[in-house]
Order: structure tokens, then C-alpha cells, then sequence
């Protein structure tokens, strides 16, 4: 099969979650034998226009440097692309692309849609931008030839809402091994096994202001690190940046990966989500397979993930996040709790297996 595949920033290495998905998802149908096309939008790019990426082909597209229209226009011109190059399969991934289904059908071409999450209820947009993104949503169960979903919570919203029946298809995350390197840590003076991490966009829903709130009334000298940044500087973004200048033990790292963000990870004491709004957060699949101790927010997309039930925290309480990180910052896995991650990388979390998954949607769109 020739599979076009729109809707993310691009690969490699560019931050996001999408954009990770992608990154470990399509090496491993290519090796399978497919073609893969993967549409990059030029300004995420710029001075790494490789033509290809492990056994994936590139295409770098325009997409204007705006907040509210890059994912759309940049969608509209790599359907253009696709129909041009004659795919099989179009996969547009995520509901504000997903506008530009009823398009992709019109040029008659095969459109396979991922829905990572409901983007509408994020606090970001405005009433307009959140119109739109529900439109994409609606779009995407009435015109496209299947439908994938990355979590159950997402499932039954789509029957429920549009009675849209959908695969489901969870993210993954890649085997890992402990990174003992420290230069990221020495290049930040962060102290191994003395701080809490989190990974996320400086966004309203990631829910920062809530878990610096938290740890800021905390006494001793453990440390906070944030990976991440945000992608167009807002009100908010500011407001964390200003917020964790008022206390040293907060370290801002900016957007990590590979080998730093590793290191990371597998230096740290506790891993916490303070999220009001998921998909299924690759960050938390992340911490699960450095085997890291994690207190997550008690979202329902959170929830799917199976830990220890006192593990949650009660969505945007800082007082009650402040407690969980005081119980458990100094308790390590309990053995039935590494069982459980464990099992859960294995069976539903497995990029492989999620590969195979995803080939089958591919050739029941097309048959």
C-alpha cells in the first residue's frame, strides 16, 4: 500500500504527542513492506529537510506560522499532494485536520482518521477555533472510511455523540533501557533521585499552574523539573515562566528529547500529570516504561491507565496534589505495581502490535 499520512507537525524529533505517535508508528509499516508518505510542515523543519527518515518518505509542505490556521491549510494542501501521488490510503490524525475529510473523499481517495482527543475542550481556543475542531470531529465519524480511537474514554463518546462505531488503538511507547548519563542534569544542576518531572506544553489543560502551585508550599530541598515549552508564546506560557522564576528548586529545561529527555526520566524520584484534558499522554507511557512511581490527575483518560488507585489525584486541587507528592515522593514500586506496568507495555502498549492493528484498518479502507 502507498499510506499519505497528514495532521502532524512532522518527524523526527519535533515535540508533541501526534508527532510522537507518528514518529514510532510508521517505521515499523514501512518495514512491513508499505510505502510510506509523511507530509512535514516546513517552518517545524527548517535546516533538517531530510527527504526520508527510516524507510519513510518526507514531504516537506507549506503551512502558515499561525496558531488557528497552520493545521488546516497545511491539511488542504497534503490532500492535494496525496491525490497527486495516487495513495491508497490518506491517515489525517487529529480533529482540527480532520475538517478536510469530506475534501480527501470528493478527490475519491480512501481516508483512514485518528482521533487523539477531544481538542475542542481545551481552554487555548476561542468559541470560533472550538467550533471548528468539533466540526472536524463530526467530519471525521460521518466521511471517513475508518475510524481509529486512542482510548475507550474517546470510544464511547464517538457512539455515544455521532454512533460511530471506531477502532480502538492505543498509543504506545518503545522498550527502554535507564539512561545513566547526567549531562542534561549537570547542564541544569538538577540532583538525581531528588526531583519531580513532568512533560508538557505550556497549555491551560496540562494543568502547570496547579502543580507548581503544589509543589511551592512544599518544604525541603527536592526539586521540580518541567520539559517543555509552549509551541506560540501566550498569556499563560508567560505566566509559568514568571511563576517558576519566583522559586530556584523549579527548573525549566525547554523541549527535550532523545538522550536528554531519557536521562531525565530515568534520574527521577516521581513523575506527575496534573492534566484536565488527555488523550492517552505518551508522557505517562513514558514514565510507565522507565518504571517510574507516578501520581497522575483523576481524568478519565488517565484512569484507563491501570496503577495503584492511590496513585490519582483529585483534577485541579493543588492542595490535594501537594499531599500525594508528600506520600509518595520517597515510596518506590510496590512489586504488584511493576506486575501491572509491566503487563500493560507488553499487551496494550506494544508499537508493534499497534502497528499490525492499524495495517488491518488500512486494508479494510481500502476493501
Amino acid at each position: 500500500m502507498r499510506i499519505f499520512v497528514t495532521g502532524t507537525r512532522g518527524i523526527p524529533d519535533i515535540p508533541g504527542g501526534v508527532e510522537k505517535h507518528c514518529q514510532e508508528l510508521y517505521p515499523i509499516i514501512a518495514c512491513s513492506g508499505h510505502e510510506v508518505i509523511l507530509a512535514t510542515r516546513k517552518h517545524y523543519v527548517q535546516g533538517n529537510k531530510q527527504s526520508s527518515w527510516q524507510g519513510i518518505q518526507l514531504v516537506h509542505l507549506f503551512a502558515p506560522h499561525n496558531k488557528s490556521l497552520e493545521a488546516i491549510v497545511h491539511t488542504f494542501v497534503a490532500v492535494i499532494k496525496a491525490w497527486q501521488l495516487n495513495a491508497d490510503i490518506i491517515h489525517i490524525h487529529a480533529v482540527g485536520p480532520s475538517l478536510m475529510v469530506p475534501f480527501a473523499r470528493l478527490l475519491g481517495l480512501r481516508v483512514v482518521c485518528t482521533n487523539h482527543g477531544p481538542d475542542y475542550e481545551r481552554s487555548t481556543w476561542g468559541l470560533i477555533a472550538r467550533s471548528m475542531l468539533k466540526l472536524g470531529e463530526s467530519l471525521s465519524c460521518r466521511f471517513s472510511n475508518e475510524l481509529i480511537v486512542i482510548s475507550s474514554t474517546i470510544y464511547n463518546t464517538i457512539r455515544q455523540q455521532y454512533g460511530r462505531d471506531a477502532h480502538l488503538i492505543y498509543n504506545g511507547v518503545p522498550p527502554v533501557k535507564p539512561n545513566s548519563s547526567t549531562e542534561i542534569l549537570e547542564r541544569f544542576s538538577i540532583v538525581s533521585q531528588k526531583y519531580l518531572l513532568t512533560v508538557a506544553r505550556f497549555v491551560p489543560e496540562k494543568g502547570l499552574h496547579d502543580l507548581i502551585e503544589a509543589f511551592t508550599s512544599l518544604q525541603g530541598d527536592c526539586q521540580l523539573v518541567i520539559a517543555g515549552d509552549a509551541d506560540h508564546e501566550t498569556e499563560y506560557s508567560s505566566s509559568i515562566k514568571e511563576q517558576a522564576a519566583l522559586d530556584s528548586r523549579i527548573i525549566l529545561t525547554g523541549y527535550l528529547l532523545g538522550s536528554e529527555l531519557q536521562q531525565l526520566f530515568s534520574h527521577a524520584r516521581l513523575f506527575v500529570m496534573a492534566s484536565y484534558h488527555e488523550g492517552l499522554p505518551i508522557a505517562v507511557l513514558e514514565a510507565m516504561s522507565f518504571l517510574l512511581p507516578m501520581i497522575i490527575s483523576s481524568i478519565q483518560a488517565h484512569r484507563e491507565i491501570d496503577i495503584n488507585p492511590t496513585r490519582y489525584f483529585l483534577c485541579g486541587n493543588p492542595l490535594e496534589l501537594k499531599m500525594k507528592i508528600e506520600q509518595f515522593f520517597d515510596v518506590p514500586l510496590l512489586p504488584k505495581e511493576l506486575r501491572q506496568y509491566r503487563r500493560q507495555l507488553r499487551t496494550k502498549y506494544n508499537w508493534k502490535k499497534i502497528a499490525d492493528k492499524t495495517i488491518s484498518v488500512y486494508e479494510q479502507a481500502i476493501n
